[in-house]
């Protein structure tokens, strides 16, 4: 997520809602050479922190209007001290908040600065961070190696953002797994994100700067697998490339039955043995596995057996899908747009209401991996100032992923005429149309974009 820097000038992310701070903050630093992202809040930042490095963040502790606790400033820095225990914080605050910048130091900030500062002050302070965090860099290499030998993801240092009760408590389940060895196994349907959760239970854990190694059972044959997990010949086996971290099981329930008998005497014994081996080799791994299936299947006929089902799952958590998130497909959506522009060298923009409101609806199959490829799709290709709902590709707009019904072939034009007839009849004021078709407004904003109304 941060990175270091060979040049004196390095990279610094300003969070900050005001945006006369950040101009005078960027051009203060600007001056001395140091490249200056900003953010109005959080979500904007964890969004910069995913699609590049930086160097130091300058966080304020204060976002919502007449707030003065710094709470929600202390939780973003708790969550980037978690995601990343290397990263160097500097906490911005009033005169009136030394004792709030002390507690925000014991809390994992290297430093902080008065409002208002003096700009020598401030550039001197964020030169002292750089430098600090090229020396955590330094110390920390072999997790750097470790990451860019098992092909991390550009994203994968993503936070588990939404507010949702179901996140919330997948969230609070992982916090309290993660500094533990315990075994984990993580139930969730397809693209809920349980390898993103995998990883940050990794990240958090006292095993963070070893290798993360993830297997995907359901991508291999019987006797893949076998080799993939346990080695044979010159493959040493995930149980060896992840030694003193973490091995993730993906789709653990396709293990046949033979494997998962192997498995199982391989967690329970701590070594592996083979044959081309002289004496059986000691293991040092944290389990971390995931399936597709629920608790009942699982343990059902053509599921797990029940004694490796208890190895695995000490602690188990539920990856939640986004129709059971409520808001949080929009909180996802726009961070994926913030993402996507950073990458992809594209202007930030926002979404339109009706977009926003199509977003917030769709029941997205696929789940949040349809909706980061919606989004990177949306960045790409949409033009003007704001992403408009037909720059979307949504569930519904798509016929809800069906091929179309071709033993009917009026049916579309019966809804296209039935669509624009409402439109008429209320003035092309869409809320009233909505209501007399029994739609919401963002279905009804969709069907027009599918006729082209």
């Amino acid at each position: 997520m941060l990175d270091e820097r060979s040049s004196p000038a390095g990279h610094i992310l300003f969070v900050d809602d005001d945006a006369d701070v950040l101009e005078a903050g960027r051009l203060a630093l600007s001056r001395h050479g140091h490249k200056v992202t900003t953010a109005r809040g959080p979500m904007e930042a964890w969004s910069v922190l995913a699609a590049g490095p930086v160097d130091v963040v300058l966080l304020d502790l204060n976002f919502s209007r007449g707030s003065t606790t710094g709470e929600e400033g202390f939780r973003c820095l708790t969550d980037i001290v978690a995601q990343d225990p290397d990263a160097v914080v500097v906490v911005v605050t009033g005169h009136s908040g030394v004792n709030i910048a002390v507690a925000a130091m014991r809390a994992g900030a290297s430093d902080f600065v008065m409002k208002p500062w003096r700009n020598d002050r401030l550039v001197a302070t964020l030169e002292a961070a750089i430098e600090l965090r090229r020396r955590r860099r330094w110390s920390a290499a072999l997790a750097t190696e470790n990451a860019a030998r098992h092909g991390e993801p550009w994203d994968a240092n993503t936070p588990i953002l939404g507010d949702s009760p179901a996140i919330q408590r997948a969230r609070a389940l992982i916090a309290r797994a993660a500094p533990t060895d315990a075994s984990v196994l993580i139930h969730g349907e397809a693209g809920t994100g349980k390898s993103l959760m995998a990883r940050t239970l990794h990240r958090q854990s006292a095993r963070a700067a070893g290798p993360f190694v993830a297997v995907n059972i359901g991508t291999l044959g019987d006797g893949e697998a076998e080799l993939a997990l346990f080695g044979g010949g010159e493959t040493a086996g995930a149980f060896t490339d992840a030694a003193a971290g973490t091995l993730f099981l993906d789709e653990v329930s396709a293990l046949s039955p033979r494997l998962q008998a192997r498995l199982l005497a391989v967690l329970e014994e701590g070594r592996v043995v083979r044959p081309d081996l002289e004496r059986p080799m000691a293991i040092d791994v944290r389990i971390v596995a995931a399936t597709c299936r629920r608790r009942e299947a699982l343990r059902g006929p053509g599921g797990l057996r029940e004694d490796l089902f208890y190895r695995l799952s000490t602690v188990e958590v539920f990856a939640p899908p986004l129709r059971e998130r409520g808001g949080d497909a929009l909180i996802l959506a726009e961070h994926f747009l913030r993402l996507f522009a950073a990458r992809h060298g594209r202007p930030a923009k926002p979404l339109s209401p009706e977009a926003a409101e199509a977003v917030a609806e769709d029941p997205w199959p696929g789940d949040v991996r349809a909706l980061r490829r919606a989004m990177e799709r949306c960045v790409i290709f949409s033009d003007g100032g704001r992403h408009e709902l037909g720059d979307i590709p949504l569930a519904e707009a798509a016929g809800d992923g069906a091929p179309p019904d071709r033993s009917h072939p009026d049916l579309a034009t019966s809804e296209r005429a039935a669509v624009a007839q409402a439109l008429k009849r209320n003035g092309f004021n869409v809320s009233h149309a909505a209501r007399q078709l029994g739609l919401t407004r963002a279905a009804l904003y969709r069907r027009m974009a599918k006729h082209g109304l």
